[in-house]
């Protein structure tokens, strides 16, 4: 038995998604002031997800700023 972190658990904390119309507005502000890269998912446009990805500490302090924008994330 491994004391090694599960894939899903590191993902989650190096990873948010949230749908891209709810970014949209604050996207280039979210690319610009955080360490991070923001991917748009394939999918259908009424789906549309994008994955900002970044450092654990880099993913939390976009998070707090995503909270205060009005941005949900799960």
């Amino acid at each position: 038995m491994s004391d090694s972190p599960s894939p899903e658990s590191l993902r989650d904390s190096t990873e948010i998604r949230v749908p891209c119309d709810a970014l949209a507005p604050i996207r280039e502000d979210v690319e610009s002031e955080f360490a991070v890269s923001v991917f748009d998912d394939d999918g259908p446009e009424s789906d549309c997800r994008c994955r900002i990805v970044g450092s654990p500490v880099a993913i939390r302090a976009v998070g707090t700023y995503l909270a205060r924008h009005g941005v949900v994330h799960p």
